[in-house]
């Protein structure tokens, strides 16, 4: 049997090559009868369910069930370290695991892999991440969305180093994840403090020191001029050959209002048959449908799609113009109208009601709001390296 690429010193040989069925004891659980109400009545039994999956350690789930129900139903008990692997729902959902931090009991839709003495519960975790992909080769269903059996997870190829070895991987991934874990809260605390300035600031309960005169209460029509957008015919290949960026509402980001991702270029002669227009440089770009509340500042011209109003103001800082939309979003939501593609109309923006406070005020929150963005993308991209980083370690310390 083969080795581990990347593998602690201290340990040697191979690892043994087996299946989840030679190694555990693996079951499944049960759904009470939900018309019974005394199964979930005074409830205080953990019962996971697919839902309640998370890849990592369970200490909470969704819903839980009685003591009457673990009496009276084929619902079972399950010990502290069960993994548990999801059977249903397709390939977004099979494959899925988690850990029980607790005892606990679950549903038909998952297989529940016992512990075992000779086996680290987290190691087997972070095996069946590691080879969630694996889970395709075993679906099949005659239905659309693909399942797994238990027959399926007893299959499943199961290769592992002794205890020892397991238990080294396993804590050192832990501490990986850990890691991950503190700065997503970090960004989580962030993006929450971001958002209460947001409200202070815009409703003027909050104040920079130095600054004390009215806002003016206008429109946002007069804000400057207003462009909408549209797409090129996908038919002509021709107009999808140019260096003119164009994007789409997918392009945005919920979170960022600097981050625009363009992959799409087209010609002049795309814009002059089509009613996509060149929006300038340090526009608002705002999503009018198919997204609505995003909002971005473009830092070079472009054009857009159909599911913008781009607004380029005449004199008033367009990243302050930018995060007050932002904090609209909201309202915006509420002109929603449509039926199969919902939306708002540009007299709706353009008749929105907002308060400007000076240039000079304006750019102040701007640069303010402009820093905690940049702590926030800062620690996205922390983030994002230590999961690349786990990814690499993953296919190089498992085999």
């Amino acid at each position: 049997m083969a080795t581990p690429k990347l593998r602690f010193k201290e340990f040697e040989g191979s690892w043994l090559a087996s299946k989840i069925g030679e190694v555990f004891e693996v079951t499944s659980g049960a759904t009470p009868l939900r018309s019974n109400k005394e199964f979930f009545k005074n409830a205080n039994i953990p019962w996971v369910k697919t839902t309640d999956l998370n890849n990592a350690v369970i200490t909470h789930t969704e819903e839980q069930i009685s003591k009457v129900a673990l009496k009276s139903t084929s619902v079972k008990m399950l010990p502290k370290g069960t993994v548990f692997v999801a059977m249903y729902g397709g390939f977004n959902q099979i494959g899925r695991t988690g850990l029980l931090a607790n005892e606990a009991t679950c549903n038909q839709a998952l297989s529940a892999i016992y512990p075992n003495e000779n086996i680290d519960s987290r190691f087997l975790l972070d095996y069946l991440n590691h080879n969630v992909k694996l889970w395709k080769s075993f679906a099949a269903s005659s239905r659309k969305d693909p399942n797994i059996t238990k027959g399926d997870v007893l299959a499943f190829p199961f290769n592992f180093p002794n205890i020892a070895e397991q238990t080294k991987i396993a804590t050192f991934l832990s501490a990986v994840d850990t890691k991950i874990d503190e700065l997503t809260q970090k960004h989580e605390l962030l993006s929450e403090y971001k958002k209460g300035m947001m409200q202070q600031l815009f409703s003027q309960k909050l104040r920079f020191k130095g600054f004390s005169a009215s806002w003016n209460d206008i429109k946002v029509g007069s804000l400057g001029t207003f462009n909408s957008g549209g797409t090129p015919s996908k038919k002509n290949s021709a107009y999808w050959k140019g260096d003119i960026p164009w994007i789409s509402s997918s392009d945005l980001t919920e979170d960022s209002i600097f981050e625009v991702m363009t992959t799409r270029y087209i010609t002049r002669e795309a814009i002059d048959n089509s009613a996509t227009k060149i929006i300038p440089k340090n526009s608002v770009l705002i999503v009018s449908r198919v997204g609505v509340g995003k909002v971005a500042v473009n830092s070079s011209q472009l054009c857009t799609s159909q599911d913008f109003t781009s607004l380029t103001p005449f004199e008033d800082n367009p990243v302050f113009l930018a995060y007050l939309l932002k904090s609209k979003a909201s309202r915006l939501l509420e002109f929603n109208q449509g039926t199969s593609i919902k939306g708002f109309v540009r007299d709706d923006l353009i008749n929105l009601s907002v308060s400007i406070p000076t240039k000079e005020e304006q750019t102040k929150i701007a640069d303010f709001l402009t820093t905690i963005d940049q702590k926030i993308d800062n620690v996205a991209e922390q983030i994002d390296h230590a999961k690349t980083w786990k990814k690499g370690l993953l296919q190089q310390m498992f085999v």
